[in-house]
């Protein structure tokens, strides 16, 4: 069963920094290249932008401009998990953030499967 369990939200001020753990299973973590996502809070028609990139190994990221520089994604392939460390928060920051496949898709024996975790709840505020 594919699963993506997020953590690690909370309330931050402007400025400050907050780490998010996402704890994935159910597929084989180490062949997908994976992302962080985040959706406006209290808007679930929002479309969930992609602010980071990794790549199957580890060795390639990206980044989305507005989180350039002061956002950094990574990931252990021996324990299938992806982090993503945050400094100098801001309050456009604020969103529900989720792990994914890059892809929005992961394969598994038979085909694909989409589904998304409950998310990690940033909010940044003074």
């Amino acid at each position: 069963q594919v699963r993506f369990v997020e953590s690690g939200g909370g309330l931050v001020q402007p400025g400050g920094s907050l780490r998010l753990s996402c704890a994935t299973s159910g597929f084989n973590f180490s062949s997908h290249a994976m992302a962080w996502y985040r959706q406006p809070p209290e808007n679930e028609r929002a479309s969930r932008e992609s602010v980071a990139v990794i790549s199957s190994t580890g060795g390639s990221t990206s980044y989305a401009d507005s989180v350039k520089d002061r956002f950094t994604i990574a990931r252990d392939n021996a324990k299938n998990t992806v982090s993503l460390q945050m400094y100098n928060l801001k309050p456009e920051d604020t969103a529900v953030y989720y792990c994914n496949a890059a892809s929005r898709e992961v394969k598994v024996t038979g085909g694909y499967v989409q589904l998304w975790g409950q998310g990690a709840r940033v909010t940044v505020s003074s």
